[in-house]
This record gives C-alpha cells, sequence and structure tokens, in this order.
C-alpha cells in the first residue's frame, strides 16, 4: 500500500486489537502516546514509515512483536520497549537507548565523588616492627596536633561570634522558598522543584532523557527532554547568567510563585558553576512565531480572526497578572515567547529573567521588539513591556515579523511601516491579506490597530498600562457572546465587564491616528 498522511488515530480506539500492521506505507508524523490504549496488542509493526519524533512509551504487557526500523525517530527508547532487538529499531539514526547507542546527554552529568584509593595489603605485611612503632608514634604526634588546631579554630570561632557571618545554608524555610531543599540540595546535584509541582524524577533521570533541540533564543537553548516513562518537559539551558548563586535562589523563587492560566510555570530550577537550567511544562502546539510564519513546517493553516483577537487577549491577560499581581517586568516579549494552548489560548514564557543577565549581554535581546527608550538605557520596565506587546499585535494584525530585515524599501521597522501606511489612509493595506477573507471583521481590526499603535507610542509616558490594555482588547469583544473570553472579575488579568470603552476606540472604521 501507499496510505499517507498521519498515524490514524481512529485505530486507537480499538481497545480489544491484538495486531496492528501499517509497515510499508507512508505515514508520517508522530506515533502518538494513545497506542497504549490498545491494550491487548501483542504485535505492533510500523517499519518502513516517515514517523518523527520520539517513541512514546508503549505499556502493553502482552506486545512481543514490535517494529518500527526505517523511519525518523529520535530520542532515546523508552524502558517498556528495550527488551526488543537492535533490528526493531535500525534505519533511525537518531534514536539511543535501549539495545542501541547510549544516549548522549544534553549538560554534562555530575562529576562523581572521587574515590580514595584502595592501601596496597601486601606491603602491610613486610614492614618492619621498627616501622611499625615509627607509624605509630607519627599517628600520635599527628593527632594531637590535629586537635590543638581544632581547639584554636573553636577559640577563635567564639571571638568573632559579634561579627556578621553568612547565611547558613538551607536558611530559607520551604514554605517561604518555595522550593524542595534549597541550596543543600544544590550543592548534592539536585533539582530545585517548586511546591505544587506536578513532576517526580532528579536530576539522574534528566541526564538518561533524550533531549531534542527547540530552538537557541536571547537567552539559551531549550530542549524538550523525554523521560524514560513518557514524561515530556522543557529545559531551558541558560548563558550569559551574571547573578551568584544566592541572587538567582531568591529570584527564581520569585518567578515560581507567578501562577496564571496565561503565564506557562517554572517547575524546577537548577544551579552550579557550569549549568543553570530551568525546567518548564512542554506545550505541544509551539508559539505565536511559529503559528504565524510557518517555521518551516509545511501545510499549517494561517490563523483566522477569532484565532487572533483570543491570542491577543489572553496574552495580554497574562502580562497583565505579571505587572499587577508579581510586580514583574517581562523583559523579553516576542511572538517566540508566547505559547499556545490548543485552543489557541496563549501563555507567557521567558518572563523575569532579565535581573540574573549582564546589561552587556541584554542589548541585543529585543531586536524587533524593544522599545526606543532599551537601545539608549538598556533598562526594561512596564512600559517598555507595553512596547513590545504592542508590536506583537502588531505582528497578529499584519502577519508580518518585526525581525524580517526591510519593510519596503527604506527597511523600517514595524511600528514605522505601519505608522506611515496609516498615515496616508491605506489602514486596509495594513493587515494580513489571509484575513481578508473574513467578513465584517474590519471594524474589529481597526480597534485593535488602534490598541497596537497605542501600546507603540514612542513617549512611554504615553502607552496605556496593561490593565487598560486588556480592557480596550476586551472592548474589541463588545457584542460578541464568546463567554470564554469575556470573564467578569475585578482583576484585569481575568478579565472584566462593564468598562467604558475610551473615546478614542469610537472613531470610524478607518479613522487611525498614528
Amino acid at each position: 500500500n501507499a496510505f499517507t498522511g498521519e498515524f490514524p488515530i481512529s485505530v486507537t480506539r480499538l481497545a480489544r486489537l491484538t495486531r496492528l500492521d501499517l509497515s510499508s506505507n507512508k505515514f508520517a508524523g508522530p506515533i502518538p502516546f494513545a497506542v497504549n490504549n490498545m491494550s491487548h496488542l501483542t504485535g505492533l509493526f510500523l517499519q518502513n514509515n516517515k514517523f518523527s519524533g520520539s517513541l512514546p512509551s508503549i505499556n502493553a504487557d502482552g506486545l512481543d512483536e514490535f517494529n518500527v526500523s526505517n523511519n525518523s525517530l529520535n530520542g532515546s527508547i523508552p524502558g517498556s520497549l528495550s527488551k526488543f532487538p537492535k533490528s526493531s529499531f535500525a534505519g533511525n539514526p537518531a534514536l539511543c537507548g535501549g539495545p542501541l547507542r547510549p544516549c548522549n546527554p544534553f549538560f554534562p552529568s555530575p562529576e562523581p565523588s572521587p574515590i580514595p584509593p584502595e592501601t596496597p595489603s601486601e606491603k602491610s605485611k613486610n614492614l618492619s616492627v621498627g616501622a611499625i612503632i615509627g607509624i605509630a608514634v607519627g599517628s600520635t604526634i599527628i593527632a594531637l596536633l590535629l586537635l590543638l588546631f581544632l581547639i584554636l579554630c573553636l577559640f577563635k570561632r567564639r571571638s568573632q561570634q559579634p561579627k556578621p557571618v553568612t547565611a547558613p545554608t538551607g536558611s530559607v524555610p520551604p514554605a517561604e522558598a518555595g522550593t524542595s531543599g534549597g541550596t543543600t540540595e544544590r550543592e548534592r546535584n539536585k533539582l530545585v522543584f517548586f511546591e505544587g509541582g506536578v513532576y517526580s524524577f532528579d536530576l539522574e533521570d534528566l541526564l538518561r532523557a533524550s533531549a531534542e533541540v527547540l530552538g537557541k533564543g536571547t537567552v539559551g537553548t531549550s530542549y524538550k527532554a523525554v523521560l524514560e516513562e513518557g514524561t515530556m518537559v522543557v529545559v531551558k539551558r541558560l548563558k550569559d547568567v551574571a547573578a551568584n548563586e544566592r541572587v538567582f535562589e531568591v529570584h527564581m523563587e520569585t518567578l515560581g510563585k507567578m501562577k496564571h492560566e496565561n503565564l506557562v510555570p517554572l517547575r524546577a530550577f537548577y544551579y552550579s558553576d557550569d549549568e543553570k537550567l530551568l525546567v518548564l511544562d512542554f506545550m505541544e502546539e509551539g508559539s505565536l512565531s511559529a503559528l504565524l510564519h510557518g517555521s518551516g513546517v509545511s501545510g499549517r493553516t494561517p490563523p483566522n480572526w477569532d484565532s487572533r483577537r483570543k491570542i491577543a487577549l489572553t496574552a495580554a491577560r497574562g502580562l497583565a497578572h505579571l505587572h499587577v499581581a508579581g510586580k514583574v517586568v517581562h523583559g523579553n516579549i516576542k511572538s517566540s515567547n508566547i505559547l499556545l494552548r490548543p485552543d489557541h489560548e496563549a501563555c507567557m514564557s521567558d518572563f523575569g529573567l532579565n535581573p540574573i543577565f549582564s546589561n552587556t549581554a541584554s542589548s541585543s535581546r529585543f531586536s524587533g521588539y524593544r522599545a526606543p527608550e532599551v537601545v539608549e538605557t538598556r533598562n526594561v520596565t512596564f512600559k517598555s513591556d507595553v512596547y513590545s506587546f504592542g508590536v506583537v499585535l502588531l505582528e497578529l494584525l499584519t502577519g508580518k515579523s518585526p525581525n524580517q530585515t526591510s519593510m519596503g524599501e527604506e527597511g523600517i521597522d514595524l511600528p514605522r511601516w505601519v505608522q506611515s501606511v496609516v498615515r496616508e489612509e491605506w489602514t486596509a493595506e495594513v493587515f494580513d491579506v489571509e484575513l481578508m477573507r473574513y467578513h465584517n471583521i474590519e471594524e474589529e481590526m481597526v480597534q485593535l490597530l488602534q490598541i497596537a499603535m497605542a501600546c507603540v507610542s514612542i513617549v512611554p509616558d504615553q502607552r496605556p498600562i496593561m490593565q487598560d490594555v486588556v480592557h480596550r482588547i476586551e472592548d474589541v469583544y463588545r457584542g460578541e457572546t464568546d463567554d470564554g473570553l469575556r470573564q467578569s472579575s475585578d482583576d484585569p488579568s481575568k478579565g472584566s465587564d462593564g468598562y467604558t470603552p475610551p473615546i478614542e476606540l469610537r472613531t470610524p472604521a478607518r479613522s487611525v491616528t498614528p
């Protein structure tokens, strides 16, 4: 046969199926975890296809025949499948573990404690009586010297008692720190998890996990780590960290307390001289940047207007929560740091990391999204966050990436390009051509454009605060019946009703002031 497409998910509903043979076709995409629904499988044959991604952990007790050879799979072989021979996995160069070659960890494993050399027993038998007496006397003298040294140290320590000393290890109570052990655990090469976490693995589990590079961003490299039991997390390997261990720990505790449905939660962190790691949830839908611009994915359908409105509102709510409840500046807002759930609700990621980096490292961190004042001062603020969010709104409306090398002949940035088009009263030319197929949305698009233009004002004090941005985007939904987006709450990060739209949002559809 020559069947194409992804793994036929409907097959997994056949719970009593005992043998599934999809071999020698042209199926592509991942092998879904849902194959575990077929708990009576004794044989699974997927060889000679184009399946990609990592192997799920398959726990069918009766599975005694298995073959995924000659595909494009990567990552580690789950423990539940390691009983099968090499031939079952041949032709997948990126697979590792189990019967194949060991997997290479994506960061160096902690060095083992040095093992003291064994004392040769042979030589002790040949020692003379004089040598034994000499050793005994020498040992006694050394012991006395050590005892004297300890007494002197204790005396000196007591004499210095009134002087300030460094806080002892683990002095932060777990309830306040939100971690499971503080400095002591990191000294033992342990991940520090936050309270209420959903994961139960340690550093050694991560070292054994297969890793796939998701992207190299401005703060470091992100990996998708697939643990042996099939759990997927994102491990962010930070670079150019200037903060010392204590400052890093305290700052991570602050970020770990940021809980909101439109923020990607920080689950754990790790600090050593060589590595600084963050562990976060894996979001299968990817980023807004990939959704809008493809990111090399063929066949991706551009988002419709409803999806773009929803992304704009939910991302604004997440950012407003950071500003209002957490008093935290995001500092790195861009479409690749806005991750999506399957229902296209947005979650802000990589927030609040600027304080742990040096100023020199942050100078190139916001290409295309940074506010004009950040270029000069290199200091991010709530107002510079609003500017960057305004650029994201323009990206949603125009479909253009702010990181494009040129826009028109002059090579100007996205906000200036939009302003120039609007100034010539060609407002309709601003919008993404993919949106032109939808009817009766022009007024809403113009309203959102007005909000974006207010956010990217050159003068910081003329930009709205994020609470107002949330209210204004909600106003775009006036007359809509989407109760899921129109929540009633006093917290602007959760939505609000009864808000009177500003005068500038009641202008005619084509009247936009840059």
